[in-house]
């Protein structure tokens, strides 16, 4: 069974009867109703190709926060072979958010650096929920640091609701550390890809994702403010986050049209959580295509096209 998403009840009404049939199908007084499983199949299919064609802000963040979504990890598994995690900021601690490490993308050496929510109760509290620390951005300005002097192009996987607000956070430099991952981005002499896998929340996003090719999953969002925060600042009203999500232009298609990111991945119909292994095989070709595109240019030049990518950002808006 999957958890199906609020706007997903007429998929699971008909897939909860496909299960029911299968139960009378298979069981002591079993009775062929092959034909019928097969009809509701074809129906639960094309309701959840239509739910999917129109999707809206709102609905397109819940599918973005789905439970079940391939996270940094799962990306990080079918896509790097000879991963070799590095821990630790050399400030202050370790902050599990952020994975970081070197492994081989298609056989060649890459650094990655991706904020990881974590898939059950324990492991999202041991990488809180992916909102990193301090240390967890200085860890990756360490990583960007080691990559650019062995020459290593940088990958980095956005997931997070944004960085973790919480005083300690604060008191450690919060501010200063995500200001620093961002120019440690901007000065990279090495080609830098970014995927926004799930969800890309304000600067927590922004600090690993100043990339030469920013590229987004078709349901993920990348906002500058939660929906809901953005509800209670503007209207005292966090239930009106739906009207905030509408209004903030924060889905791959929209900020693909604004000129922001460079590229959408498709997902499978019912979004990556009902096709894991493709939408992540899918997401590899893309990135694939974006370091291809990159090489050949030097340090010099990817800096240039990186600096000149992000001031042209809303001149013509």
């Amino acid at each position: 069974m999957h958890n199906y998403l609020e706007f997903e009840k007429p998929v699971a009404d008909l897939e909860g009867q496909i299960i029911e049939l299968k139960k009378i199908e298979t069981g002591e007084d079993a009775v062929d109703v092959t034909d019928e499983i097969g009809r509701l199949e074809k129906r639960s299919k094309d309701a959840l190709a239509d739910l999917y064609k129109k999707l809206t802000p709102w609905q397109k963040t819940q599918v973005a926060r789905h439970p079940d979504r391939p996270h940094c990890l799962d990306y990080i598994g079918q896509l790097i072979t000879d991963f070799v995690p590095l821990a630790g900021d050399r400030y202050y601690a370790e902050d599990h958010a952020v994975i970081a490490g070197f492994g081989r993308f298609w056989g060649q050496s890459v650094a990655v650096i991706g904020q990881e929510k974590g898939n059950d109760t324990q492991t999202r509290l041991k990488h809180n929920f992916g909102m990193a620390r301090p240390e967890g951005y200085r860890k990756a300005v360490r990583i960007m640091d080691l990559a650019e002097r062995f020459a290593i192009p940088v990958l980095t996987l956005v997931d997070t609701a944004g960085a973790y607000p919480g005083i300690g956070a604060e008191e450690r430099g919060q501010a200063e550390a995500i200001a620093q991952s961002i120019a440690a981005c901007l000065k990279l002499e090495v080609p830098l890809v970014s995927l926004v896998v799930g969800e890309g929340g304000s600067g927590g996003a922004m600090a690993i994702a100043a990339a030469n090719r920013v590229l987004m999953m078709e349901h993920a969002i990348y906002n500058v403010i939660a929906p809901e925060a953005g509800a209670s600042i503007l209207y005292r009203d966090a239930a009106r986050a739906r009207d905030v999500a509408q209004a903030m232009k924060m889905t791959a298609q929209d900020l693909m049209g604004f000129g922001i990111i460079d590229a959408i991945v498709e997902e499978p119909i019912g979004g990556a959580h009902r096709g894991k292994e493709a939408a992540i095989t899918a997401a590899g070709e893309a990135i694939r295509q974006a370091f291809a595109d990159l090489a050949g240019l030097t340090g010099e030049e990817l800096k240039r096209q990186r600096r000149e990518k992000f001031l042209a950002i809303g001149r013509n808006l």
